[in-house]
């Protein structure tokens, strides 16, 4: 699509790809700081490799774009809604304080990018009917 939605003027693949680097990047970083012992500090890693892997796809497939980008939009909601945790352990002392920050991330982060998403597909139907 030649007039596609870009959000800060970055593709939504790219997009994707970026905020999965993000989620990975973050995972990892969290996890060596916090001297973690629990496979859950890297959660956002773990949800990050589908999301960077979906944007790449939508690059490399561009007639399979509408598919990837679905994908990504479905794990982006999935890191918001489990962001929502954080409202359950904020005020729990026996939380670090690095799983609320991993866990407020993913609930903002998440949330913008689903809203991102949703403009985009907004965008593309609203270019289908012209």
């Amino acid at each position: 699509m030649a007039d596609e939605y870009k959000p800060m003027g970055v593709t939504m693949a790219n997009l994707t790809i970026g905020y999965g680097v993000l989620l990975i990047v973050w995972g990892i970083a969290v996890s060596l700081l916090s001297n973690a012992a629990s496979i859950t500090s890297y959660i956002p890693t773990i949800v990050g490799i589908p999301m960077a892997v979906s944007g790449i796809m939508a690059n490399a497939q561009p007639h399979k774009k509408k598919l990837w980008i679905h994908i990504a939009v479905v794990i982006g909601a999935i890191c918001a809604l489990g962001g929502t945790r954080f409202f359950m352990v904020m005020s729990k002392d026996d939380v670090s304080a690095y799983a609320k920050g991993s866990m407020l991330m993913l609930l903002i982060t998440g949330v913008v990018y689903t809203y991102f998403c949703v403009q985009s597909f907004k965008h593309a139907r609203r270019a289908r009917a012209e």
